[in-house]
């Protein structure tokens, strides 16, 4: 008996400084959260969310219809009360009876719900199957709504559906089961814990929250990220010139250089050795030369298209000539750099420059008359309140592009994320392609004022033309060789408008590829994982769908594919070069730099 009271004395004790330990770190964290929220970064309200007006067209449009076809509107609500009565009733029922088990559930599978206890606890199932059906109310009330244009209807469902996930019981610790249990089973730490991790990521990013998905001491970039050996070459104000080192005896003749999207950096080529594909390249026998951003502040507001073009891929190609005393190379764009690659080769056609042998456009819209799940935040309100920032400040700060795309995939990207860190208290996980994602990059003034324009919104490149350094090039000034590589489910550059870009170039030698996945995966698709497939159709005639039904299906990435086009194109074998008299090692300073705000 002696012992047994001894024991629960030293529980209780043991129970007792932990939570006198919980309550310092509260009182700490707390005085933290305070001081963080009283320095709250403004972000202006045109940034917030859609302008009231997209609101206002779809209460009038519902009204109108509840107007002039009643029975429609009557019927959607008989439906679903009477699905969410029967439900309340069957748990009230079978509760009354001493039977706990839920009422049978028709709401469907939800990776949201994957924890035991939404299925088998009367309560938490509940929740679950009542949120499923409001859920579901809100999309079909969505869907049914008439009277508004396309565009607004994709906005409208859009938005809707933010409102509807956010509300998800997930995200709220009184009816997350998993949270609970661990916040019993670490007596609060966890909780405590997850307020650690919030006041962290509110500090990081000005009071505003912006959830950090990988451990951010878990990699260097140059240490354990960016390792692949080379030199920088060349640097100017807007870009340094990587050039990688040889790891074959002989190499193609005719060299090449990647142009990265300047949104982010450009180590997603190079994450770790078995994923990086400026290794692969390199081990192919090409001559490589990668182009590293400058990260720009304030003093970058006049820097346009016209810079990017003039001092960056011109000046990128030129310097390459130089280095391998060759005429010509081949070029790659990504992203927002492929779509600048094909100003730059509509410009450098006018201007009878020919250069550039080859162009390989990765993942790259140029036709942005279907601006994919992205063109939600293209209308004028989000783009009137980007531009009304950038003149304040003088440039594009990374954390709204972050943010952006994060509600592309915000179950993915920030409640399923928060969950973990917050309510779980569970450091971020080490993973180096999140990492890269949370390492952004800002946009100058001009050049996002230019391009959301000029391009995004008013399509000229793709239609009547859009000038750059004095000419006025369109995509049938594009007549360079080329491949195009998309992604299946890519949420930034849709794979369709990805194609109708490219079917539009003036090129006669045309290819393009379709990898399964998304804007990332989609690319750093190393051989050795074996993972994503990808589809070739050499017929250019037809629509994207029609394309992909009758494209062929190829097991495995689709880097091989693109060697062996290269390789035809890259002329006969030399003795590989050896990058010489750099600036310093690779990755270079420009990819670590903190710019001057």
């Amino acid at each position: 008996m002696a012992t047994k009271d001894h024991e629960t004395d030293t529980n209780v004790a043991q129970y007792s400084e932990a939570m006198a330990k919980n309550l310092a770190r509260l009182e700490v964290l707390s005085a933290r959260l305070a001081a963080v929220m009283a320095n709250k970064r403004q972000v202006p309200a045109s940034l917030q969310g859609p302008a009231q007006e997209l609101y206002a067209k779809a209460g009038l449009a519902f009204m109108r219809e509840m107007m002039e076809n009643p029975a429609k509107i009557m019927q959607a609500q008989v439906d679903y009360w009477g699905k969410t009565l029967t439900h309340y009733v069957e748990a009230q029922s079978r509760l009354m009876h001493g039977d706990f088990s839920p009422p049978p559930d028709e709401t469907g599978s939800d990776t949201r719900f994957t924890d035991e206890v939404w299925e088998r606890h009367p309560m938490f199932n509940y929740l679950k199957q009542q949120y499923l059906m409001n859920a579901e109310l809100v999309r079909n009330a969505v869907a049914s709504v008439e009277g508004l244009a396309e565009r607004d209807k994709k906005r409208l469902d859009f938005f809707s559906q933010q409102i509807v996930d956010m509300m998800s019981p997930t995200n709220f610790l009184g009816t997350n089961p998993e949270a609970l249990s661990r916040a019993i089973e670490t007596e609060g730490k966890s909780l405590v814990d997850g307020l650690e991790n919030l006041v962290r990521d509110l500090e990081r990013n000005g009071g505003e929250l912006v959830v950090t998905l990988a451990d951010p001491d878990a990699f260097t970039v140059g240490v354990d990220l960016a390792t692949a050996p080379g030199k920088v070459v060349y640097s100017n104000r807007l870009f340094e010139l990587i050039q990688y080192a040889p790891t074959t005896e002989q190499v193609h003749k005719t060299p090449l250089v990647i142009f990265p999207p300047w949104i982010n950096k450009f180590y997603i080529l190079d994450l770790r050795e078995q994923n990086s594909l400026i290794r692969w390249i390199v081990s192919q026998g090409f001559t490589l030369f990668v182009v590293s951003w400058k990260n720009p502040g304030p003093d970058y507001a006049e820097v346009g298209m016209d810079e990017y073009v003039s001092e960056g891929f011109l000046e990128a190609i030129d310097q390459v000539k130089s280095i391998t005393r060759e005429e010509q190379v081949n070029a790659v764009g990504y992203c927002i750099a492929g779509t600048t690659l094909a100003l730059t080769l509509g410009l450098m056609s006018k201007r009878g420059d020919k250069s550039v042998k080859s162009a390989t456009f990765f993942t790259t819209l140029t036709d942005f008359s279907d601006q994919g799940e992205v063109g939600v935040f293209l209308d004028n309100d989000f783009v009137d309140g980007i531009e009304e920032e950038v003149t304040r400040k003088g440039y594009l700060d990374s954390f709204y592009m972050s943010r952006t795309f994060s509600f592309l995939r915000s179950n993915d990207l920030i409640y399923r994320p928060a969950i973990r860190s917050y309510m779980m208290g569970e450091t971020p996980p080490a993973f180096d392609l999140l990492f890269w994602n949370g390492d952004g990059t800002n946009l100058p003034r001009d050049m996002a004022i230019e391009y959301l324009r000029g391009l995004c919104q008013e399509n000229k490149l793709a239609t009547d033309g859009f000038e750059v350094l004095g000419e006025t090039v369109t995509l049938k000034d594009v007549k360079v060789p080329l491949i195009a590589v998309a992604c299946e489910t890519d949420h930034i550059a849709a794979w369709k408008s990805s194609y109708r870009g490219i079917q539009k170039m003036g090129a006669r030698s045309k290819t393009f590829l379709l990898s399964e996945s998304g804007h990332i995966a989609g690319i750093v698709n190393a051989p050795s994982k074996k993972k994503y497939g990808h589809y070739t159709n050499g017929k250019w005639d037809g629509t994207p769908e029609e394309w992909q039904a009758a494209a062929e299906f190829h097991a495995g990435t689709w880097w091989m594919r693109w060697g062996e086009w290269l390789a035809k194109r890259s002329g006969r074998m030399v003795a590989a070069r050896q990058p010489e008299n750099g600036l310093c090692d690779a990755p270079g300073t420009y990819v670590t730099e903190v710019p001057k705000l």
